[in-house]
């Protein structure tokens, strides 16, 4: 769970983050190896790179190399800080006495940080060959024309639903625990649950309870549900429309 939660966490910041990881590529590879003066300044500042690449590119080239991002955030993250969790719930980063050992936190944090970074390298590089691509008018460094899916494929609604399904579980799984556990609880001869009054002090106790994962529960079979399940609701619902339509004409 620690992995899970962490991978998770870092992939919601991601989201809003990758614009300013776009912008970032771009300006530090703009005047690669060319002396100062003697090159065009496409983005002058943060600011004026934001505004040019909305413009030129578009709106949507300010979320290039999304996908990869997250993965790597996943994996990087998770394995980071899952690992140093891991490390500080089995007593390793804590002395015989009981007192925390800066040595050990500090070995710990580095030897996690190093797995992360290592595993997670080929993924930042792919993430930074998509985030540099550019129209020419104000491309930078050199140009790799990647191409994840095809236009058109069924594998763009799927990572777009992947994608966004980190939000929606994130938003929605405690209020999801707490219905689950409604519906479950045991009722007297009225029908009125014996352990919660409603959703709200659902929640509130078991957060009490359990504590902030305890409203987490389930929510890796909850990501991993709702990107295929979204995709087949379209697809059939798209083939469902194509037969009606062909055999009502």
């Amino acid at each position: 769970m620690d992995f899970l939660m962490s991978g998770l966490a870092a992939c919601g910041a991601c989201v809003f983050t990758n614009p300013l990881e776009v912008v970032k590529t771009r300006m530090q590879l703009q005047g690669e190896l060319q002396a100062p003066g003697t090159y065009q300044r496409h983005y002058r500042n943060v600011f004026h790179a934001f505004f040019t690449i909305g413009k030129v590119d578009g709106l949507a080239a300010l979320q290039k190399g999304l996908a990869p991002a997250l993965l790597y955030q996943f994996l990087m993250n998770g394995i980071r800080l899952g690992t140093y969790g891991l490390a500080d719930s089995s007593g390793y980063l804590h002395t015989a006495e009981g007192t925390l050992s800066p040595v050990r936190s500090a070995a710990a944090g580095g030897l996690a940080g190093v797995v992360g970074a290592y595993l997670g390298s080929p993924i930042y590089m792919v993430k930074t060959h998509l985030q540099a691509q550019a129209a020419s008018e104000i491309a930078v460094g050199h140009q790799y024309r990647h191409q994840i899916f095809p236009p058109q494929s069924w594998k763009v609604a799927l990572a777009a639903a992947m994608v966004s399904g980190i939000a929606v579980v994130l938003a929605m799984t405690p209020f999801d625990v707490a219905s689950t556990r409604l519906y479950n609880q045991p009722t007297d001869v009225q029908g009125k649950g014996l352990m919660y009054r409603g959703i709200l002090d659902a929640l509130l106790q078991t957060a009490r309870t359990e504590g902030i994962f305890g409203m987490y529960k389930g929510i890796g079979a909850s990501y991993f549900r709702l990107g295929p399940h979204t995709i087949l609701s379209l697809f059939f619902w798209d083939q469902l429309r194509f037969l009606y339509h062909t055999y009502t004409k």
